[in-house]
Order: structure tokens, then C-alpha cells, then sequence
């Protein structure tokens, strides 16, 4: 039997509360142990990925205490992938992905993040998605704004797409609804979530 927060709309002020509480938490993280953690989740991403040749990455600018990957983007950058940035170019809309290297012109996007200004608009191989929280059926909490799931649900070909965040963000359940999307994969410093990656994702894993 469904729950009532699955039946009505009681889940929209219950995630609103989860993600101002999760967010809040993650603040009081020192910078020095949020890199200890980020340094975990990329070695356990080193594990985890086997990109072919001039694979494009897209990652996440960080925001609000999210784990930065900048420094593991510039090492695949340095080993002949590609990166890129996710744009939202409109309310409601799907975002675009544009390349990304750490000369790109910035630009202020919506809440005031950073995005590339004008390169080239190209489709990620991997999807790499900050986790405000998440639960074991890979199902990701995020800002409300819905942006990722439809973006995700665009694509002709689904791309690898893995959730990132803090182990401590685990949530029984984020009591998901018809629009939401789950990760292929959900990585924390101490956790891989995700198991049956559906071809032609698989492809990009160890």
C-alpha cells in the first residue's frame, strides 16, 4: 500500500525539509575533510570507470558544500578525455552540455554557478550528478528544480549517469515520484550503489 506521501503532495514540503537539513549538515564539513572525502569518491571512480578514448565527462560545478572533482577532471583531461558542464538555458527546459576546459570563459548561470560561456554543445558519455541525498534505490534528492531528470529523460541514448555525494546522506527513501530518475550508479566515499547498468552504459565500466 502506498504511503501518504506517495499518494498526495505531502513529499514536496518533506524533500523541501530533508534537502535544507542535508545541505545544513554538509556546511559544518571542514574544507580539509570534504577533500579527504572527494579524494575517496574520485580513486573510487578511477576504479569504477573505463573510458574509451575522448570520452566526454560531464561534471557539476560545486555548490553549497558539494564534493569538488575538479582536480580528477583535469587529470582526465590530461589523459585525453573530454569535459563538460551542464547549461540550463531555460526555466523548465532541459539542459545542454558544453565543453569544458579550465581556460573556458565563465559565466554566471542560475544560482549565480559558473558555466561555460560559449563552447561547443556536446552529448556526455557520463553523467556525473551532485546528490543533495539519495536512497538505496539509487533515486537522487536534488534542488527541486527538476533539471537533471528531465534532462535525463531527453536523451534518445542514456548516458552512464552516477550520483555523487556524502555517505551520510542516505535516506530510507526519497519517496519517489513518476518524473524522478534513478542513477545508474550512486558513489560516496564509502559506498557503490548499482549493479545492473543496462548496455550501451555498461560499456564505460570496469
Amino acid at each position: 500500500m502506498n504511503t501518504p506521501l506517495q499518494q498526495d503532495t505531502a513529499w514536496k514540503p518533506w524533500r523541501k525539509a530533508e534537502r535544507e537539513r542535508l545541505i545544513a549538515e554538509r556546511l559544518t564539513i571542514s574544507g580539509a575533510a570534504r577533500q579527504e572525502i572527494g579524494s575517496r569518491v574520485c580513486a573510487r571512480l578511477n576504479t569504477l570507470l573505463n573510458l574509451p578514448a575522448g570520452a566526454i565527462v560531464s561534471f557539476y560545478w560545486p555548490f553549497k558544500g558539494e564534493l569538488n572533482l575538479r582536480n580528477w577532471i583535469v587529470a582526465l583531461l590530461d589523459r585525453g578525455f573530454r569535459a563538460a558542464l551542464p547549461v540550463v538555458v531555460e526555466k523548465g527546459r532541459p539542459m545542454l552540455f558544453r565543453l569544458w576546459y579550465p581556460e573556458t570563459r565563465m559565466e554566471r548561470s542560475i544560482w549565480n554557478i559558473p558555466v561555460p560561456a560559449d563552447t561547443p554543445v556536446v552529448t556526455p558519455d557520463v553523467v556525473i550528478a551532485p546528490l543533495v541525498g539519495f536512497d538505496r534505490a539509487r533515486f537522487r534528492l536534488g534542488y527541486g528544480g527538476g533539471y537533471f531528470d528531465r534532462t535525463l529523460a531527453s536523451f534518445p541514448e542514456q548516458p552512464l549517469t552516477i550520483g555523487i555525494g556524502y555517505s551520510a546522506s542516505e535516506l530510507p527513501t526519497i519517496f519517489p515520484q513518476p518524473h524522478d530518475i534513478p542513477m545508474h550508479l550512486v558513489v560516496t566515499e564509502s559506498l557503490v550503489i548499482g549493479n545492473d547498468v543496462p548496455r550501451p552504459a555498461h560499456r564505460l565500466l570496469r
